[in-house]
């Protein structure tokens, strides 16, 4: 199993991710929410007044349940759709494009009936790469070792 890092952006150091629900629903479920993409972790930690990019080593357990989109797909968006409304899913780790707030407010309007399936593809051309991982369950955290953080 190959190790790679991903980045949490936050308000403080996560030395111990844990898997929190609150009341908003995230594009892949409960779970705790990383990148590869360090810039995006950036823009994740911007909305807090003190900003703080957890990094973690991780490997991969194959013996969990992974789901991977490689791309923004009608399952894609259908899975988002789901997660977005309250239903649960029964994978440990989930793996795509991430939604963002432009994004989301066109799967909103999607949701709502404002505009059509063939509509949302049209606008939602991402304006730079998104990724995330959301890590799901108590052994998908098993597969995240927290290494350092940064300040910004």
């Amino acid at each position: 199993m190959a190790k790679m890092t991903v980045y949490h952006g936050g308000y403080q150091p996560v030395k111990k991710p844990e898997i929190r629900k609150g009341r908003n629903t995230k594009d892949f479920g409960y779970g705790f929410y990383c990148t590869i993409i360090k810039e995006q972790a950036h823009r994740w930690a911007k909305r807090y007044e003190t900003k703080v990019i957890s990094i973690y080593d991780v490997r991969m357990n194959n013996n969990l349940n992974i789901k991977e989109f490689t791309e923004m797909s009608e399952e894609w968006l259908d899975f988002i759709v789901d997660c977005r409304s309250g239903k649960d899913h029964n994978y440990d780790i989930v793996i795509g494009a991430m939604a963002d707030d432009q994004i989301y407010n066109f799967v909103s309007d999607y949701i709502d009936g404002i505009i059509t399936r063939e509509q949302f593809w049209v606008l939602a051309k991402f304006k730079y790469p998104t990724h995330q991982i959301a890590f799901c369950t108590q052994d998908a955290l098993k597969c995240l070792e927290y290494r350092d953080c940064e300040v910004l």
